[in-house]
């Protein structure tokens, strides 16, 4: 097969990318025409604006969010999570809008959210149906793209592996190029062996000859000679080249790419808030926190009479802690103790400790105590999902023992957390816990997600609140 058969869809990436923008126009407005004829209208002007109102908010933010980006290496979870993102920020600022300046539209809410779920799925179905297409295009050879390793190391050879375990991807792997090896590489990870095509100036001879379409260059950061002489060599192609820094000697969160007035940088540490990200999590965080406070408003009533009258002092105590960023700030609890820490010392709750009053032993076992972090959540100061915040004088003491712990900052804290319904919660008495606690914060932050955070909210229902180690 020729390379015009191989890159059929090759000259047509922007048109798709265009092609995509006028779908979803599309799928917005007859989603609309169509649930206004189920309910006995025409589709007026009223409810042409409020689909425009709504495409031009998608639009800022899909731009934002790169959704029309290529995604050839994307996986489609990714594309989806980002759609249904996207769509969701935007139908909940037109909800907003239409909740505070009432008659945008004609259409009662019933409407709007049947609206709402009938778009979403048509987003995500047609691009689901659309990757169906080209991944059967690319399993008979079409819309692939012919790909070279320049470095057969451990960095290549991940590479190799990524790219020989996702076919759908259409990338068609030609083999390492590499002056040190000549025997056939074995992938990191399975029994898979590539050859070594030739050296790098045979890769080069290739590259001039049309006969690849990528180049990856996998090289050691310490082989900068050569990685210069081959960009030189490949720059005389028309050949696409891309350098994969050698990165992983780092423990990486969230590393991505940022452009700084022309000059490239790489992220070693950073947090998946960003961009729409960061829309997505306030979001949640404002519309859970509203939705449980109006549900334990009674509750915390009860409890607050109940702290009151059991033992002097207030109701509520506030501790410093550290939030995002390490930036300070006052977490809100229900007073469970007669004497609280505070100060440059840690003295954490033992079991059977006498400070703790007989109603904060319930509440501390229950975690009823952590009710009023809610309000932290509604204010900004924390999210309903996320690390639990340590004492400051914690902070200093684990920060200097354990590797990467201060990157639990990288997100605000929470109330609940991918460690606490993993049974890491309580007294942390040994350096092992506290170990075991950041690993499975960090582990959260790595692997962040909206759907993620619904699902440790739904387990935390279950097996969250009561635990043999909190007291």
């Amino acid at each position: 097969m020729n390379n015009i058969d191989r890159g059929i869809l090759r000259p047509h990436q922007a048109s798709i990318s265009i092609l995509q923008r006028l779908l979803d126009i599309f799928v917005i407005l007859s989603g609309m025409s169509f649930i206004s004829g189920r309910h006995g209208e025409k589709l007026n002007n009223e409810q042409i604006i409020t689909s425009l109102l709504v495409i031009i908010i998608f639009y800022l933010l899909s731009d934002l969010g790169q959704l029309y980006a290529s995604w050839r290496g994307e996986r489609v979870h990714e594309e989806i999570r980002k759609v249904s993102g996207t769509w969701t920020i935007s139908f909940l600022f037109y909800f907003l809008c239409e909740y505070f300046f009432k008659g945008i539209s004609s259409l009662d809410d019933e409407a709007l959210l049947k609206w709402f779920a009938l778009v979403l799925a048509s987003l995500c179905g047609y691009r689901l149906i659309l990757r169906a297409i080209l991944h059967a295009l690319r399993r008979k050879g079409f819309n692939t793209r012919s790909v070279a390793i320049a470095g057969a190391g451990y960095l290549g050879q991940r590479l190799a592996e990524n790219i020989a375990g996702s076919s759908w991807m259409g990338l068609d792997l030609l083999g390492f190029f590499d002056d040190k090896l000549r025997d056939p590489v074995r992938l990191v990870n399975s029994k898979v062996r590539v050859s070594i095509s030739g050296t790098l100036e045979q890769l080069v001879e290739q590259a001039r000859a049309g006969q690849i379409d990528r180049i990856y260059i996998t090289l050691p950061m310490r082989s900068e000679a050569r990685i210069k002489w081959l960009v030189n060599q490949l720059s005389d192609t028309t050949v696409s080249v891309y350098i994969v820094p050698d990165v992983f000697v780092f423990e990486l969160l969230h590393a991505r790419s940022q452009n700084i007035n022309g000059i490239p940088t790489i992220s070693i540490f950073d947090s998946p808030m960003i961009g729409v990200n960061s829309i997505i999590k306030r979001v949640e965080d404002i519309l859970l926190s509203t939705i449980i406070l109006s549900l334990i408003a009674a509750p915390m009533l009860l409890i607050s009479i109940a702290v009151k009258f059991t033992s002097p002092g207030p109701i509520f105590f506030r501790q410093k802690r550290y939030g995002i960023d390490g930036r300070p700030i006052e977490v809100w609890k229900f007073r469970s103790m007669r004497v609280m820490e505070n100060g440059t010392e840690v003295i954490q709750a033992t079991r059977d400790d006498c400070r703790i009053t007989s109603i904060g032993a319930f509440l501390r076992r229950t975690s009823l105590d952590e009710l009023p972090q809610f309000i932290n959540v509604l204010l900004g100061d924390m999210s309903i999902v996320g690390p639990r915040p340590h004492a400051v004088a914690h902070n200093e003491q684990y920060r200097g023992q354990i590797n990467s712990y201060m990157l639990r900052h990288k997100v605000k804290p929470g109330i609940t957390g991918w460690a606490q319904i993993n049974g890491w919660r309580g007294e942390t008495d040994t350096l092992d816990k506290m170990q075991k606690r950041v690993e499975h914060d960090l582990a959260y932050i790595h692997n962040w997600s909206l759907w993620w955070d619904l699902k440790i909210v739904f387990l935390t229902v279950f097996k969250g609140f009561i635990h043999k180690n909190a007291y």
